[in-house]
């Protein structure tokens, strides 16, 4: 009799809980827009934070409050955005790619200061008197761009220098942020000519420290035909607005620091 009253009232126990958690169900229900699942569902899962959230999830929901637009992936292929453009009822632009870009070429050819034998890490090289390279504007070449890449598209080349693979570049802009030298910038695939070089010391200080640094001779400037490129606070600057990549520029550059991307 016993094991029967205690079979009921668990029985009665478990229909009260039932039907406290199908109301709960109901009132606590919170609504998800199909789209977010739609779009989740196409997105890649790499979770690599490019597009400034903390996962692929997290910009689902950004693109579904308008805090980011379809272009933020740098992952998604073009006919997955397509996709989710289209699920999202708006038009896809198109954006030039980019192509993650480093304006230094010194490496081995700067001469070292002083031995650092600290961690090897750019960012703590750097708060050693700026690091061990002569040159304040020098690549230190510890690989922290390359660490910071989620896409491996940077190694450090025998010459101490990151080399980006401009095919699995996806213009993160991770590299970007970490330099603390700030030697790298995001520029079009269209505009392959540009500045290995991002000293603004006068030209026989360059000399003095680096073989292939800009002297601002002004040599490319005279060469441009196009007035795109000037040198500015000893620098040559280009201007992507007017340059047409005709590369004479290039072909007189005296130490070789203008050069075309290959």
């Amino acid at each position: 009799m016993e094991i029967i009253f205690a079979v009921i009232i668990l029985g009665v126990l478990g229909l009260v809980f039932g039907i406290g958690l199908a109301v709960a169900s109901k009132k606590f229900n919170v609504q998800v827009d199909p789209k977010l699942e739609q779009v989740q569902h196409l997105l890649p899962g790499g979770n690599c934070g490019a597009c400034g959230n903390p996962g692929c999830f997290g910009f689902a929901e950004s693109l579904l409050k308008g805090g980011n637009t379809v272009d933020d992936c740098r992952v998604c292929s073009e006919e997955i955005k397509e996709k989710i453009a289209g699920i999202m009822g708006v038009a896809l632009g198109k954006q030039v790619r980019k192509v993650a870009t480093l304006h230094c070429a010194g490496g081995v050819k700067v001469k070292d200061k002083y031995v650092y034998s600290g961690v090897e890490d750019c960012v703590a090289a750097n708060m050693v008197l700026g690091g061990q390279k002569s040159c304040v504007f020098a690549c230190l070449g510890f690989g922290t761009c390359a660490r910071a890449c989620p896409f491996g598209a940077i190694t450090i080349s025998a010459e101490g220098l990151p080399v980006i693979n401009k095919d699995k570049c996806r213009a993160c802009n991770k590299c970007v942020l970490a330099c603390p030298k700030k030697l790298i910038s995001l520029v079009s695939v269209t505009h392959p000519v540009f500045v290995a070089c991002s000293s603004h010391d006068m030209g026989k200080d360059v000399r003095a420290v680096c073989s292939v640094g800009c002297i601002a001779c002004r040599m490319c400037e005279k060469a441009c035909k196009f007035d795109a490129i000037h040198v500015i606070d000893n620098l040559a600057v280009i201007d992507y607005h007017k340059c047409t990549s005709c590369g004479e520029c290039v072909k007189v550059c005296p130490t070789k620091t203008i050069r075309i991307r290959e």
